[in-house]
């Protein structure tokens, strides 16, 4: 039955011979070694409680494994956690730590040649890290969403969540809050274990994963250590194995209907503005040849959203999982979804969603009748974004479509959020903040913070923001255009704008531009191009800058980067 398995090496060879002795040694009898052998991919840490309760999770789904007739063995990664590992190298550690993870899972898998892997999904790069190692090693693999948090309430009877603390941090200088108020919010804000409430990084990339048809169906989102998360835990063995027996390999799943999928999925819950890049880095480690940014251009025409969970309006991700989850979106999208994709699971995803039931058409509408009038994630491009740049609104506030105004430059968060609260920023103003992409941080820096700055300085629709850097999944505040490419570390246009220029944003035409004449922006390039480049730095931080592509191409590790100005 299992003769056909990478990981049985001849009998008598030498590497056969002391992988026998070494497994002998934890345990494993010789009928062991012939099965299908499966990674149980960790990422357990003592950092946050997005991954505290993942070792109990991993030892059933090993008991699982074992019950379904293969034998498991655990592994560990990174653990990234942007709320934790961002205090450090301006924050690079965070984008930068989703390839060190693919690369944990890829030494581990690959060099013992294992025939399959469960992920355990956890926190915002995770998920997109283990997803990309799938599409890498084109091992069969499912993905085990590991849940969310569960969050407290005020005295007042109000919700309160990690987001309402990120936002109200924002708010202390101009004295929309105390610090013991603060401390009062941080301290109800989290339960339990699992990852952030609201439809941030970690539960919209949970969706994608269920999306692209790597999960057990209705697997996500799901509560923390519930009834619903465990079913899928003591299910995850059966399916790795029948995966593994029946060849059925990621790429094989990781196609384009798949990835159009994931977007339609992504547009309709509203998800994080992370979604993208990291669509884009899977569907690079899967050799598709997709552009995952033009599937959001395409299908933003058509696909409004259907939810407004929290930050995109006031419904809790608990009511969203309730009313039907990611099975649910997937079945209002109707015949805009691709069926013919495929699963883990060897279903189709038409046969799937056939069976989804949406609990409440109120929470999840059908595709006739959206909860927001335009979508939500914006591509777009222009003088100033040639490559590409995303904006993300809320479902439920209107925003005006357009915004000009005049540059006020920073070349890094701190200085920008000091300008802020020291009055610097005038209504008018479009705040560009840049040096913060892949390369110029390097590991991409966050803007999050300089964007609730301004909403605590009630300046979020008075002031735009232009940035090379990364949002959380939980910020829809303003007018906020991210991850400009070229970021302006490279050779492109953000890196020589200057106070005073001129600057346009227009939503309806998805265009952001640099009012600026061609002969004085070529000045400023010879100019700049003159400038002597810093010296290398040593590190994981440096080796990525060396070797990370552009955000649309999705930020992978596959070469040298350009020259760093």
């Amino acid at each position: 039955m299992t003769a056909n398995l990478r990981s049985n090496l001849p009998a008598g060879s030498p590497r056969w011979a002391t992988r026998r002795a070494q497994w002998h040694a934890l345990g494993l009898t010789d009928d062991d070694l012939t099965k299908p052998k499966v990674a149980v991919v960790n990422s357990s840490s003592g950092l946050a409680p997005c991954f505290s309760h993942l070792d109990p999770i991993a030892a059933a789904v090993k008991e699982s494994i074992g019950a379904a007739g293969g034998v498991a063995f655990e592994i560990r990664t990174v653990a990234p956690t942007d709320f934790i590992m961002s205090a450090g190298g301006s924050g690079g550690y965070v984008l930068s730590s989703r390839d060190l993870l693919a690369n944990d899972i890829e030494a581990v898998v690959e060099g013992a040649q294992l025939d399959g892997m469960v992920c355990l999904a956890s926190c915002d790069k995770t998920t997109p890290g283990q997803l990309m190692a799938a599409a890498r090693l084109d091992v069969p693999t499912l993905i085990v969403p590991c849940g969310y948090q569960s969050c407290g309430v005020l005295d007042s009877g109000e919700r309160v969540d990690i987001e309402e603390v990120f936002l109200q941090a924002g708010h202390l200088r101009s004295g929309g809050i105390t610090v013991e108020g603060l401390c009062d919010l941080s301290s109800r804000a989290i339960t339990g274990p699992g990852v952030c409430t609201g439809m941030g990084t970690a539960n919209s990339m949970h969706i994608v994963a269920e999306a692209l048809g790597m999960t057990l169906p209705g697997a996500a989102p799901v509560r923390a250590n519930s009834a619903a998360m465990w079913k899928a835990v003591r299910a995850s063995g059966t399916a790795v194995v029948e995966a593994v027996l029946a060849g059925r390999r990621p790429r094989t799943i990781l196609t384009s209907d798949a990835f159009a999928n994931a977007v339609l999925a992504v547009l309709a819950v509203s998800g994080s503005i992370n979604t993208v890049k990291h669509l884009q880095a899977i569907a690079r480690e899967a050799d598709t040849g997709v552009d995952v940014y033009g599937l959001f251009e395409q299908h933003a025409d058509t696909v409004r959203p259907l939810t407004a969970v929290r930050p995109n309006g006031e419904d809790s991700i608990e009511e969203f999982e309730d009313a039907g989850g990611a099975l649910a979106v997937l079945a209002q999208l109707g015949a805009a979804l691709a069926g013919g994709a495929g699963t883990v699971t060897g279903e189709t995803m038409a046969r799937r969603v056939a069976g989804a039931v949406v609990r409440d058409d109120r929470v999840i509408r059908p595709l006739s009748d959206p909860r927001g009038s335009r979508a939500t994630i914006v591509v777009v491009r222009g003088s100033l974004a040639p490559s590409s740049a995303i904006v993300k609104l809320s479902v439920t506030e209107e925003r005006p479509p357009a915004f000009q105004g005049t540059a006020r430059v920073f070349g890094d968060a701190p200085a920008a959020v000091a300008a802020i609260e020291d009055g610097v920023l005038r209504p008018g103003d479009v705040l560009v903040l840049r040096g913060l992409g892949p390369v110029g941080t390097p590991g991409m820096g966050m803007a999050s913070q300089t964007v609730f700055a301004l909403d605590g300085a009630g300046l979020t629709e008075q002031v735009a923001v232009v940035t090379d850097g990364q949002l959380s999944g939980l910020v829809n505040k303003g007018i906020v255009v991210g991850e400009v490419s070229p970021e302006g570390a490279l050779p492109g246009p953000l890196g020589v704008v200057t106070d005073g220029d001129p600057i346009s944003i227009d939503l309806d035409t998805r265009r952001v531009d640099l009012l600026v004449d061609d002969a004085e922006l070529a000045r400023r390039h010879r100019e700049r191009a003159a400038h002597r480049l810093p010296g290398e730095r040593s590190g994981w931080l440096s080796q990525y800058a060396r070797s990370v592509e552009p955000l649309p191409r999705g930020a992978t590790l596959r070469g040298p980067a350009s020259p760093r100005p």
